[in-house]
């Protein structure tokens, strides 16, 4: 075992340019973390100690502080499932499906019939405006507001005095096990409580509950699980692989919350690996188009970056990657297909420097499986025996 203890952190939507295939997905040209640098001239002195800037053109920096390069997505899509299970292992060839167009009629009766609620709302929406339009009348009928963001999601909130948490949970189970048809393959059903009165209406988010799909088949996190090691997921990675090959679950609802929860696991004495999404980069400023507020993120996380390496130990890997591009100067409000940068950082590296990209974001899982000396994911090579 090289190292005892590996933190992945996931700069949720943060990719490093358009793929090969990226005219396949109408994003020809999309490039999160450039086009954000071009309008916003990022101050972020620990990110670029580290080799992060030097990922876009593949600049050879003498004095960088990791190892550095990008990696190519393999999977069908580019959605956030889609990147996870990519990363830990698991190829995926079919792809999530997605309706920005909102959702089609068989759906949404087939939502009523079991429920027996009407449905309202049914548009893509990255924000609180759809209960702050449809709150009212979600409340006064008992209506179910279904909504989209514009990812592989299907999201229903309700007032809670109006349908209660609790009742809610169970209609978002039932809606869950509709979606998993082959021809519907939504990745996952969000159920999005809320209180308050008109014009001030606010959501629960300590109750938002993630219904996603079982994975479907074992990744790293599932046989470092076997092999007895710590298995932390900080963020929404619990709900992203439903549990699976998790042991430990640490919820936060914001980066800035994410980040003090993984500098506590850091403070900590375990062996295996710990993995954090940070998801206000893709859900508050890549969806909503917010330049401005995505490079105020990524100066905020690169405040934090000092901290967070001089809590590593000198058996300690930090990998930093991300999981596809939602690059906020594009039109619209999907994702974009991207690569994704790849930051290798340890205190007892000796030369660290640009390595060639790597052909498939898998080859994160299958470094780790070597660290622990586990099962070698389905796919990914190791880099391991490199790292000096």
């Amino acid at each position: 075992m090289k190292f005892k203890r590996i933190f992945l952190m996931v700069l949720d939507s943060l990719g490093v340019g358009e793929t090969m295939d990226a005219a396949n997905f109408g994003d020809t040209g999309a490039n999160t973390l450039g086009h954000v640098e071009e309008n916003c001239h990022l101050f972020i002195p620990n990110l670029k100690k580290i080799g992060f800037m030097d990922i876009l053109n593949m600049n050879e920096d003498p004095q960088v502080e990791a190892y550095y390069t990008f990696a190519r997505p393999t999977n069908a899509g580019k959605d956030t499932l889609n990147g996870h299970y990519e990363m830990v292992g698991i190829p995926n060839n079919i792809p999530f499906r997605t309706f920005n167009e909102g959702f089609p009629y068989d759906i949404l009766s087939a939502i009523e019939e079991i429920t027996g609620r009407q449905v309202i709302g049914n548009i893509c929406c990255n924000d609180d405006s759809i209960i702050q339009g449809l709150g009212e009348r979600e409340y006064n009928y008992g209506s179910l507001i279904v909504y989209t963001s514009a990812d592989s999601d299907l999201q229903v909130a309700a007032h809670e005095d109006c349908i209660p948490i609790a009742t809610l949970y169970n209609y978002c189970e039932k809606i869950r096990a509709l979606t998993l048809r082959e021809n519907w393959r939504i990745a996952r059903v969000i159920a999005r409580p809320f209180n308050g009165t008109p014009g001030k209406y606010k959501f629960l988010n300590t109750a938002r509950k993630d219904y996603a799909v079982k994975p479907p088949q074992k990744s790293v996190l599932d046989h470092l699980n076997e092999a007895n090691y710590n298995v932390i997921g900080i963020g929404k990675i619990n709900a992203i692989f439903d549990g699976q090959g998790i042991n430990k679950m640490i919820k936060a609802d914001n980066n800035n919350e994410g980040i003090n929860k993984l500098m506590d696991i850091m403070d900590k004495n375990f062996t295996g690996l710990c993995m954090i999404n940070l998801s206000d980069f893709d859900s508050l400023y890549g969806h909503l188009r917010d330049v401005d507020g995505y490079g105020k993120a990524i100066e905020e996380l690169d405040v934090d970056i000092p901290i967070i390496l001089n809590k590593l130990n000198l058996d300690d890997l930090l990998i930093i990657t991300a999981d596809h591009g939602n690059d906020p100067t594009f039109p619209g409000h999907d994702h974009t297909r991207e690569n994704v940068p790849i930051v290798l950082y340890s205190r007892n590296f000796k030369s660290p420097k640009r390595i060639n990209p790597f052909p498939t974001f898998a080859n994160i899982g299958a470094l780790i499986a070597d660290n622990f000396d586990v099962e070698k994911p389905a796919m990914g090579e190791s880099i391991l025996k490199d790292l000096e």
